[in-house]
């Protein structure tokens, strides 16, 4: 059966469950899982948070961030560049515009913001794979834009459309990413101008999950939109959520022709957009975090307001991506304490203006699935989760500053999601969960090994990692001895032979051929 056909496809969780006990089944697969290597289990909903937020920003630091934003908005303005009819809308809601310069009254933004709501459903075409965004949810979404990829078997290459549609496969089969994500490597074998339809194909295709919308160009974003009409239908698209898109402003203080383009073929269509600064600071933004912050949150009010002056309502995120960088050689860092707090603050200043927040993921600068790209990834990554992330791309396969998606790493990433995930439940307050039946029945001296709370309880305990090996040394040499990128490299491959497609209405699927196959034979190749 081909990854395309839609006959055969299993259940996602019955699918993902199988997958897994095929690996637990005989031999030493089957003493791994039992000693403590768990396997892929049945798919997750996303994250509702019940640990408490971390909020290490004060009011008086709150008040004063969004006061001097306000300053920076009212005194420097935003440019909006080569985009008359932004600027036309600006006018006429009280902004002072001055060529492509906007200087917004204080207040202004905030007020047209209003609108945004605070929290919102994005549809997937399998309904049970729909994510909520906002409020108390965390959705994990894999790495985004990287033009390499790496492996262990060929080290680091350009990207192709292969490695998109592996992603786009392993994304869906991993039970603990709740999101198939958007540009999750860029495939350069294929003309730029035609790559975005087969990138939103494949998406479609290959999993039932939530996906981001094309952003390069208004053309390319209405390609998407068209499609996701297609799929879902004129009328659903237009009351609801299904695509989620990447709008970065040009740090500092500018918001190109590209971007707005796409913003506004989005925010027209009600569909949701990702307002981010993408922030290197010493570069980007001042050098300290509140000044950061500052820019960030004058960003975000201005770009954000834009949608809403295109259809009030629509679904508006406030995002940000900030790294520190060394003042040595200009490259950016990763897991420092600086872009921390950044993200600490940030969040806080979403949930006061209302809007969902994006940011965080498995971040690092590393060239390899090495300790420093898992010490640099644990380290934003919590910042991510106690800060209250609400949609977190990045949070699988990041490599190299984000220059390159690696398998290897994307399989020990997921495994520390689904650590998060048991993290983010919290506490089991029931009468299980307070085990006073085991303290009594084991008493003092004795162990718990045997008890009944115990035995009834000890598969699902305790998180167990698909990826780490506990065993003795003995044990590990005699299975070979491997590294856990080792480990990883053998799970994707095992992965991606087991890979079965979740099924597709085989109308909605020629449907979408036929409009791929006519846009890409209206333009001639283009591969810059």
């Amino acid at each position: 059966m081909s990854d395309t056909d839609p006959g055969g496809a299993m259940d996602p969780q019955a699918a993902s469950a199988g997958r897994s006990g095929r690996r637990g089944r005989g031999g030493a697969d089957a003493r791994r899982a039992r000693r403590g290597g768990g396997g892929l289990g049945p798919q997750m909903t996303a994250i509702v948070r019940k640990v408490p937020l971390y909020d290490p920003l004060s009011e008086e630091g709150l008040t004063l961030v969004e006061e001097n934003a306000e300053t920076v908005l009212q005194e420097i303005g935003i440019e909006f560049r080569d985009d008359p009819e932004i600027l036309d809308l600006w006018r006429a809601a009280g902004a002072d515009v001055q060529g492509e310069r906007v200087r917004m009254p204080k207040g202004l933004c905030r007020a047209l913001l209003k609108t945004a709501p605070r929290r919102f459903v994005q549809h997937a075409r399998n309904p049970d794979r729909s994510v909520e965004i906002g409020g108390d949810s965390i959705v994990f979404a894999p790495v985004y834009g990287p033009p390499f990829i790496h492996n262990l078997d060929e080290g680091r290459r350009y990207a192709t459309i292969e490695d998109f549609r592996n992603f786009v496969k392993l994304t869906w089969m991993t039970p603990w990413l709740h999101h198939s994500g958007g540009t999750v490597c860029e495939p350069v074998d294929l003309p730029v101008n035609k790559r975005h339809l087969e990138m939103v194909l494949s998406h479609i295709r290959y999993s039932d999950k939530p996906f981001m919308g094309s952003v390069t160009a208004p053309e390319r974003a209405e390609d998407t939109v068209e499609m996701a009409r297609i799929l879902f239908g004129a009328d659903f698209v237009d009351r609801n959520t299904v695509l989620l898109s990447l709008i970065n402003a040009n740090s500092p203080m500018v918001f190109d022709e590209t971007m707005l383009g796409a913003l506004k073929v989005y925010a027209r269509a009600n569909q949701a957009c990702l307002v981010t600064p993408f922030i290197l600071s010493g570069a980007m933004s001042p050098t300290t975090a509140i000044g950061t912050l500052t820019q960030v949150l004058a960003e975000v009010l201005a770009g954000a307001a834009v949608t809403q002056m295109i259809r009030p309502g629509a679904p508006v995120l406030f995002g940000v991506f900030a790294s520190s960088m060394s003042m040595q050689s200009g490259a950016p860092t990763f897991g420092t304490p600086e872009p921390s707090l950044v993200l600490y603050g940030a969040a806080q200043l979403a949930r006061r203006l209302g809007l969902p927040f994006r940011s965080g993921g498995s971040l690092c600068a590393s060239k390899l699935p090495d300790a420093q790209a898992a010490y640099e990834s644990a380290a934003t990554m919590n910042a991510t989760m106690m800060a209250g992330t609400n949609f977190v791309l990045h949070a699988a396969g990041w490599l190299e500053g984000g220059l390159a998606a690696s398998y290897e790493k994307f399989i020990l990433d997921i495994d520390q999601l689904g650590m998060y995930q048991r993290f983010a439940e919290g506490y089991d307050m029931s009468e299980r969960g307070q085990a006073m039946d085991a303290l009594r029945e084991v008493g003092p001296g004795n162990h718990f090994l045997g008890c009944a709370h115990t035995q009834a309880n000890f598969e699902s305990a305790f998180y167990r990692s698909f990826t780490a090996d506990n065993n003795s040394y003995e044990q590990w040499l005699s299975e070979g001895g491997l590294s856990s990128a080792d480990r990883a490299n053998r799970i994707w491959k095992e992965l991606l032979a087991g890979y079965e497609a979740p099924p597709l209405d085989p109308g909605i699927a020629e449907a979408l051929d036929d409009f791929v196959a006519r846009r890409k034979a209206e333009m001639p190749d283009a591969f810059a």
